[in-house]
């Protein structure tokens, strides 16, 4: 009776020391920043553990800068960013001894919409700098109504209103900007404002999000062809003008479960994700090589 009461607290204790060693084994990741990422890299995150049954992932949004903020701080292992990271960002992260390691993961094109009752088929790039930073306030300078423009825009955080005023705008927007904290407001305030127009990531765009919508094509110049980037051919083949990489950071380069996740994201299960959310895939062989061995 002995001998059988000391072998079943051996089974137990072996049982116990287990369940110790497969927790121990268990990795939680953490993920924060882009809104215009969150849904895919969401997607990703959720195939990527239904691979591995020892790692969770979690996501959340919040805008490029609080996900930089997040990782200079250690409140996150990747940090989701549709810019790059600025000088006094990095400055804060070496001051902390964080090293920003940049991986760039995806493309995506940034569309302008319109509510579908606006005349506007298509706007140049010095127009829409025009448009946003106030040198034009009327549909009718532009070919439509002759209503006053109402400006969305989003919060001063986030990684698409930096690139949207850098790259398009080249000036400070116009102080009547309406910011919004995220894509789906900007749409749902388009829908419901026949003046309104606004600048949303071309992955959120489907079906769906197009009701009472239009999305404007966008020319080069006043003697260019106006591209949509609805046309995936253009926006792969470059043509289409507002493009822009997506970036995630990491401090110093990734290892173990984050550094598979990472990768995860340029396999070919990955790869279908980026393209079934409406963004783009990018040549990873030079990124996963650096990834994969000693170069920094």
């Amino acid at each position: 009776m002995l001998r059988n009461f000391t072998i079943l607290i051996l089974v137990s204790v072996t049982i116990m020391i287990s369940c110790f060693s497969n927790e121990s084994k268990y990795v939680a990741i953490k993920v924060r920043g882009s809104d215009s990422e969150v849904n895919l890299v969401q997607a990703i995150a959720e195939s990527f553990m239904d691979q591995d049954s020892l790692v969770s992932v979690g996501v959340t949004g919040g805008g490029s800068g609080a996900g930089i903020a997040a990782l200079i701080n250690g409140k996150t292992d990747l940090a989701n960013s549709s810019r790059e990271i600025t000088d006094e960002e990095l400055f804060y992260a070496r001051q902390r001894g964080v090293e920003p390691y940049a991986i760039i993961f995806a493309q995506d094109a940034l569309a302008i919409v319109v509510n579908e009752n606006n005349g506007v088929d298509s706007l140049t790039l010095n127009q829409l700098s025009d448009i946003y930073r106030g040198a034009v306030k009327n549909w009718k300078e532009l070919g439509g109504n002759d209503q006053k423009i109402t400006l969305y825009g989003r919060q001063s955080s986030s990684g698409t209103y930096i690139y949207f005023r850098e790259n398009i705008v080249k000036n400070e927007y116009d102080l009547s900007m309406i910011g919004m904290s995220g894509t789906a407001q900007i749409v749902d305030a388009i829908k419901d404002d026949k003046n309104g127009i606004g600048y949303v990531s071309s992955g959120y765009i489907n079906e769906k999000v197009m009701e009472r919508l239009k999305v404007i094509s966008i020319k080069k110049d006043a003697h260019s062809v106006a591209y949509s980037p609805l046309d995936k051919e253009k926006i792969i083949s470059g043509v289409y003008p507002i493009t822009r990489p997506l970036i995630q950071y990491t401090n110093k380069k990734p290892q173990g479960k984050l550094l598979e996740f990472v990768l995860y994201q340029f396999s070919e299960v990955g790869t279908s994700i980026i393209q079934e959310s409406g963004f783009y895939p990018v040549d990873t062989r030079l990124i996963t090589a650096k990834l994969r061995n000693n170069e920094s």
